[in-house]
């Protein structure tokens, strides 16, 4: 028997009143209630607390209400597009449920978000740097700096051997999507797999050549294993012999973003292409204001294999280039991170909710922000390192921080 928590949400709005004590606005408001419904087998987490965040897509307004013991209120809101999400956390056990892009039009209305179940990671994205910075005190911007942050957020060690990186087609949140399936009921829906773009990146390693301590980091670079920080002081040093560099002077020869690695990276730390599937490039590639970052490893079978095989590369729809895509099994991601841009309402989501239900938002580029994990103080506490935030939901375990971590 399906069990439901109904969920009332309710919003305090600012609003002048008039003489006689009427709301102005009581014309454009809405009632909203939501009802979240849990899969059966984990029936036994539903309970009170659970938060719920409905946000307006165009104003990015965004109100938060949690669950109460009855569980029924009242949720009013402006008319506009809203996204709702829920995102909770038992046990390692993670539920997420979303609604993009719901329109409140005149009516009252009753909203079923259905919890998709995951397992919390173990290996996953602290920290992304993609948008650049200024070249402050010259003029101008720059952008051959972006890298990421790998976090071992687990109790053993992890080894990073045959970890593939990659990004997803396409680049930006803002760009149509190629790969979206319509229904008989005319809806879209995305596909049953995730679209790597560009190229195949993996870690090389015998199995246990790159070993990860909990609460340890590992840093990989895609743009510009150098130290950029010695040319302009407001970006990064990524010359270090602990990181790993995505780099191949044949497939990738554009030097400005892809220089070739400063003395100090290793060679073994440099990642192998495996294919390249978009032939129009000459650098590595990853949105400036919204990227996607996506950690992902074969199973079964060695990755090698995988692209040889039948309907492993397929082309891009529409693309007149003979660009392609890697097309990755869902179940292979270990972990994947989906940004917003910050500046545009017509953000679209690109990967699944199961994957990840929410987006990181980066607000502007060229200032040297980055998208940082949040720390789980309470867990870090109690394992004696640092735990990270990990609900499968961007929205909750992302904050934009005004400084790279890596710069001194």
């Amino acid at each position: 028997m399906k069990r439901y928590i109904h969920i009332c949400l309710i919003s305090v709005l600012a609003w002048a009143c008039t003489s006689t004590g009427n709301n102005p606005y009581a014309s454009v408001l809405e009632d909203i209630s939501l009802c979240i419904r849990w899969p059966d087998e984990y029936a036994e987490y539903c309970r009170e607390g659970v938060g719920v965040k409905v946000e307006n897509v165009n104003s990015g307004y965004t109100y938060i209400k949690h669950t109460s013991a009855l569980g029924l209120a009242v949720f009013r809101i402006p008319r506009g597009l809203y996204r709702l999400s829920v995102s909770d956390r038992v046990d390692g056990n993670v539920f997420n449920a979303v609604i993009d892009r719901f329109v409140v039009n005149g009516e009252a209305s009753s909203v079923d978000l259905i919890l998709k179940h995951s397992q919390a990671g173990i290996l996953v994205i602290k920290e992304i740097y993609s948008g650049g910075c200024r070249k402050s005190p010259a003029e101008g911007t720059y952008q051959s700096d972006q890298y990421v942050i790998i976090h071992n957020n687990g109790i053993d060690v992890q080894y990073l051997d045959s970890l593939c990186f990659g990004t997803m087609y396409p680049y930006n949140a803002t760009a149509p999507n190629p790969f979206l399936v319509k229904g008989t009921d005319g809806e879209t829906s995305l596909p049953d797999f995730v679209p790597i773009a560009d190229a195949v990146w993996q870690i090389g390693g015998d199995g246990k050549t790159f070993p990860l301590e909990p609460g340890k980091d590992a840093v990989l670079c895609i743009r510009g294993a150098i130290d950029h920080a010695a040319t302009y002081p407001l970006s990064v040093n990524l010359n270090n012999e602990d990181y790993f560099v995505m780099y191949d002077a044949n497939l990738f020869p554009n030097k400005t973003f892809n220089p070739v690695p400063g003395p100090a990276i290793r060679q073994e730390r440099i990642l192998k292409c495996l294919v390249k599937t978009n032939p129009g490039i000459n650098s590595t590639l990853i949105s400036l204001s919204s990227p996607t970052a996506i950690l992902y490893r074969a199973k079964g079978l060695a990755m090698e294999e995988f692209i040889l095989s039948e309907g492993a590369i397929i082309p891009i729809p529409g693309s007149t280039s003979g660009s392609k895509v890697l097309a990755c099994p869902p179940e292979w991601v270990i972990d994947a991170v989906e940004v917003f841009d910050g500046s545009s309402s017509g953000n679209l989501k690109r990967l699944s909710d199961k994957l990840d239900a929410g987006y990181a938002t980066l607000s502007s580029t060229f200032n040297g922000h980055v998208l940082s994990r949040i720390k789980d103080e309470e867990a870090s506490a109690s394992e004696g390192f640092e735990i990270l935030m990990d609900t499968n939901n961007s929205s909750v375990d992302f904050v934009e921080l005004e400084k790279q971590s890596l710069r001194e």
